[in-house]
């Protein structure tokens, strides 16, 4: 199964967010971070990582790239683990269960996304809509003529 990981090109993402997820670490697009958020009293980070932020499953940081790569059974279980009891501890779920549930579709919706080949970055526009937050997935490219299945531009590194 496909899924969005955390890519750092550069340390710019160290720079806008309070709380950057660290290069490796799995990640879900993360709009249910903002459902109470009053945009306009925000600070810049915190409305930089609204406008452009992927949310890390271990840091519970942002970034604002991902990249598709392949994750397996045990990784892709423990991403729904770690979002259920992030969503008891933070966002009131009632228990564990609940919890589980609304973490599932969060982790399918996050591999939905990722029906490119693998390495390729991911980024998103949100904004509120008229039926709520939106969000607007795009590819960010290569310069034309490079194919990235054979020549990786990027690499993710453990910090």
């Amino acid at each position: 199964m496909l899924f969005p990981r955390v890519v750092r090109l550069d340390d710019s993402d160290t720079r806008v967010y309070a709380k950057p997820a660290r290069a490796g670490e799995w990640a879900v697009p993360g709009a249910f971070e903002f459902l109470e958020l009053d945009l306009e009293r925000a600070d810049g980070g915190t409305r930089e990582a609204f406008r452009r932020g992927f949310l890390g499953t271990e840091s519970f940081g942002w970034s604002t790239l991902v990249q598709v790569d392949e994750i397996g059974l045990y990784e892709y279980t423990a991403v729904i683990e770690r979002l259920a009891r992030h969503f008891v501890a933070h966002h009131g779920a009632p228990d564990l269960t609940s919890a589980r549930a609304l973490a599932q579709e969060e982790a399918e919706f996050a591999a939905s996304i990722c029906n490119h080949p693998r390495h390729t970055l991911l980024a998103l526009e949100r904004a509120h809509g008229p039926e709520g937050i939106e969000e607007n997935f795009r590819v960010v490219r290569p310069p034309s003529g490079l194919d990235h299945e054979r020549i990786r531009l990027w690499t993710i590194e453990d910090e």
